[in-house]
């Protein structure tokens, strides 16, 4: 019997442990930051370059009021423990804000209180705004063996709700830092406001949808401004590239020379996406006109709903002719 009692208590103890363990496991932090080793703090330089031309995305291309630009780029460099934004699901009020309207006030708020009740966030960064489609801004990050992910937003102008940017991506590999990190940017929509192209006016989301990726066929409809329905995958409308800096023999950064290209005219020719004609449905057929007993001719029209563009398919003709017998002759 003391032999029995001993193995219950025995068995007891272990189980306490067991669980104590699990428990306080289940609360470590999870992802890529619970992994790096690397040194404790790395900075880097970041480039955003907009490739938004008239070449690469002709449908109905934004020429004015206002012309296609980019907002500021707002970002965070943070743990695992928090998140700025993610496919698939909802958007905060910072984002939306971001998103719609170009509003940074809320997302920052966001972004400290996250800071302050868990210390996710390492450090804010921000880079200023792009005033055509294709273009360069920069600015500097700073990230730690704790807090090794990056996230950021830059809006669409204008547009819905649209944006580009980066959720969470990992700059530490193991025991290092990336020397470098490229990567092609597609548009996303917020999943706030239901408008199908650049100019659309706002109109909310209700219920609001998850965040998605705008591809060429989705969402499936000729409205949409991003709809290619003869490509593939959509050329990429920008592209971010990070940079570790290094620091010199004094210890300190020593300047980043090698920045991409700047010209515009450049970054233009990368990608052009062929564009073809879109006409109207054909119209009702007019009255036949000719001489009594004779035949005549009556004709039927449509319009151009889409100009091509980049050596797209050429509008067909917009009338057509056909003979018939004139009505209401004596």
């Amino acid at each position: 019997m003391e032999n029995l009692m001993f193995v219950y208590c025995s068995c007891k103890v272990i189980w306490t442990l067991l669980i104590t363990i699990l428990g306080y496991a289940s609360s470590l932090p999870v992802g890529d930051d619970s992994l790096c080793t690397a040194e404790e703090l790395a900075k880097y330089s970041i480039i955003f370059t907009g490739k938004w031309s008239q070449t690469a995305f002709p449908k109905q291309y934004p020429l004015y009021r206002p012309p296609a630009q980019w907002s500021s780029m707002l970002g965070v460099t943070h743990s695992s423990d928090y998140s700025m934004w993610k496919k698939n699901e909802y958007a905060s009020n910072g984002v939306r804000d971001f998103a719609e309207k170009g509003e940074a006030w809320v997302l920052m708020k966001e972004i400290e209180e996250a800071g302050e009740k868990i210390q996710s966030v390492h450090g804010i960064f921000s880079a200023p705004a792009i005033s055509s489609g294709t273009g360069q801004t920069s600015t500097e990050l700073e990230v730690h063996s704790r807090h090794p992910l990056v996230s950021f937003v830059v809006r669409i102008v204008p547009s819905p709700d649209w944006f580009v940017g980066i959720d969470s991506l990992s700059l530490c590999e193991g025991d290092h830092w990336m020397e470098e990190v490229s990567v092609d940017l597609f548009p996303y929509d917020a999943g706030t406001d239901s408008g199908f192209t650049f100019s659309s006016p706002n109109f909310a989301t209700i219920p609001q949808d998850t965040v998605t990726e705008i591809t060429c066929s989705s969402p499936s409809h000729p409205a949409n401004s991003f709809y290619y329905p003869k490509l593939k995958i959509l050329p990429p409308i920008a592209q971010v590239k990070m940079v570790k800096i290094k620091k010199n023999q004094l210890g300190l950064p020593a300047p980043y020379l090698n920045l991409p290209a700047k010209s515009n005219e450049i970054i233009d020719t990368l990608s052009e996406t062929p564009l073809d004609c879109e006409v109207s449905q054909w119209s009702s057929w007019g009255l036949c006109r000719g001489i009594c007993r004779k035949t005549g001719t009556k004709i039927r029209t449509r319009f151009v709903l889409l100009q091509p563009a980049n050596n797209g398919m050429p509008c067909p003709n917009l009338d057509e002719e056909t003979g018939c017998e004139p009505e209401n002759c004596v």
